[in-house]
C-alpha cells in the first residue's frame, strides 16, 4: 500500500540531505529487504533530478553473520578493492537500515567482526570524506518491537522524527553551535555522574539533516586529556549486536580507567581494549530533536533524543578533531532529565530543558 510519508522521506533525503542534481552518481544501499518501498521512491527521484547513474543494492544481515562465523583468517584479510574502486566513482551515497533483528550478531565471532571493521575502514572513509552521504532507517516489525511499540506507532514516531523542516531546525541549532564555539569548559552533573572537561579550541558542528535522518544534534569533542570524573549512562546501547545497560565510566586525564556494566563488564572492557584510542573520548554531543523523546535501542534515533547527551569512546570526527584515533566509535547516551549541563560555570540546561534565553526556542512546545 502506498504511503505518502515514504515519498516525503525520499524528498528529504534526495532534495535536502544529498542535494542530488544533474551529473551525480548515486549508490542507494539498503540493509534489509523491507526497505524496498523507500528504495523505489529514491531511485525514481534521483533519476528525475538528473543523476547520471543510480545503483541500488540490498544486503541481508543474516548472510553477513555467516561471514563473521565461517570466514577463515585469510578470508578476513582479503580487502574488497572492487568496492573501493566503485566508491571512488560516486558523488552521493544513501544508506538505509531496515533490519528485523538488531541482535543478529550477538553471538557472532566478535574478533572477526572487529578485524573486518578495521580492514574495511577505507570504504567508510571514502564515502564519508568524498561523497554527499546520508544514512537513515526504515520502519520494520523488528524495529517496532525493539522500540516497544506497535508497527503503526513506530511508523508514526519514525516519520515524525524524519519528515521535518530541517532548514528551520538548522537555524535553531545555529545558536547552540555558536555558544559551544565560545565555550571552554563543560560540566555534566546528575545521579552518579559528575564529569568535567574542556572543549576549548575544538570546532562544534550542527547536525541538521545533511548526513543523518533523523538528525538533531550539535557535537564537538573534548580536549583529549581533559576529561575528569565519572558518568553513568541511563540509556540502553547496542554494540556489535549486544545490548549494554547502566554503563559507568571513570576517567583520569582523559582515559577511561574503570568501566563497568553489570554482567556485561567483561565484554565492555574487551571492546574498550580494542586499541589505545578506544579508552579516550572522540565526541561530545547534545541531542535536540523535539520528535525523539524515548530510547528505541537504535543509535541513529537515541543519540538525537531531546534532553540527552552522548559521550563517545573512540574515533574523533574530522570536523571536530581532538586527535583521537580508534577502530571504535561507540555513541553512549545519557538522558539529562535528572541532571544539569554547565558551560563555563553557567547553567544552560536543567532536567532536560534549556534554561537560557538564547536557546529556549530549541525546547519542545510540550
Amino acid at each position: 500500500m502506498y504511503d505518502p510519508r515514504v515519498a516525503e522521506m525520499a524528498r528529504v533525503l534526495v532534495d535536502y540531505s544529498t542535494r542530488i542534481k544533474k551529473g551525480d552518481r548515486v549508490l542507494i544501499s539498503a540493509a534489509g529487504f523491507e526497505a524496498a518501498p523507500l528504495v523505489k521512491e529514491l531511485y525514481a527521484l534521483c533519476l528525475k533530478r538528473g543523476a547520471d547513474y543510480v545503483e541500488y543494492s540490498f544486503s541481508d544481515p543474516e548472510i553477513d553473520r555467516q561471514f563473521y562465523n565461517l570466514a577463515s583468517k585469510r578470508q578476513l584479510e582479503v580487502f574488497p578493492q572492487h568496492k573501493l574502486d566503485f566508491y571512488k566513482t560516486l558523488t552521493a551515497y544513501i544508506g538505509i537500515s531496515a533490519g528485523e533483528n538488531s541482535m543478529v550478531n550477538a553471538t557472532s565471532n566478535q574478533k572477526a567482526m572487529g578485524a573486518y571493521q578495521k580492514l574495511t575502514r577505507p570504504l567508510v572513509d571514502q564515502r564519508v570524506k568524498h561523497t554527499k552521504w546520508v544514512v537513515t532507517r526504515f520502519p520494520t516489525h523488528g524495529g517496532a518491537q525493539e522500540a516497544r511499540m506497535s508497527l503503526e506507532e513506530y511508523e508514526s514516531y519514525l516519520f515524525g522524527a524524519c519528515n521535518v523542516d530541517w532548514a528551520v531546525e538548522s537555524r535553531k541549532m545555529e545558536k547552540l553551535k555558536k555558544l559551544m564555539d565560545k565555550t571552554a569548559s563543560v560540566r555534566l552533573k546528575g545521579p552518579d555522574t559528575d564529569l568535567s572537561f574542556s572543549i576549548k579550541g575544538l570546532n562544534s558542528v550542527k547536525c541538521d539533516g545533511r548526513f543523518n535522518i533523523p538528525d538533531g544534534e550539535v557535537f564537538t569533542a573534548p580536549v583529549r586529556d581533559s576529561v575528569q570524573g565519572h558518568i553513568t549512562y541511563n540509556c540502553p546501547t547496542l554494540y556489535q549486536g549486544r545490548e549494554f545497560n547502566n554503563i559507568r565510566l571513570e576517567f583520569r586525564d582523559g582515559k577511561i580507567v574503570k568501566a563497568t556494566a553489570g554482567e556485561m563488564t567483561g565484554p565492555l572492557n574487551k571492546i574498550l581494549d580494542t586499541d589505545e584510542g578506544a579508552r579516550y573520548i572522540g565526541e561530545f554531543s547534545l541531542g535536540v530533536n523535539p520528535g525523539i523523546r524515548t530510547p528505541m535501542r537504535n543509535i541513529l534515533f537515541d543519540e538525537k533524543i531531546f534532553g540527552s547527551i552522548h559521550f563517545t569512546p573512540g574515533q574523533a570526527y574530522d570536523e571536530a578533531d581532538n586527535g583521537n584515533r580508534s577502530a571504535v566509535h561507540w555513541d553512549m547516551v545519557r538522558l539529562m532529565r535528572d541532571g544539569e549541563i554547565w558551560f563555563d560555570d553557567r547553567l544552560i540546561q536543567k532536567h532536560g530543558r534549556f534554561v537560557i534565553r538564547e536557546l529556549e526556542d530549541l525546547n519542545p512546545e510540550d
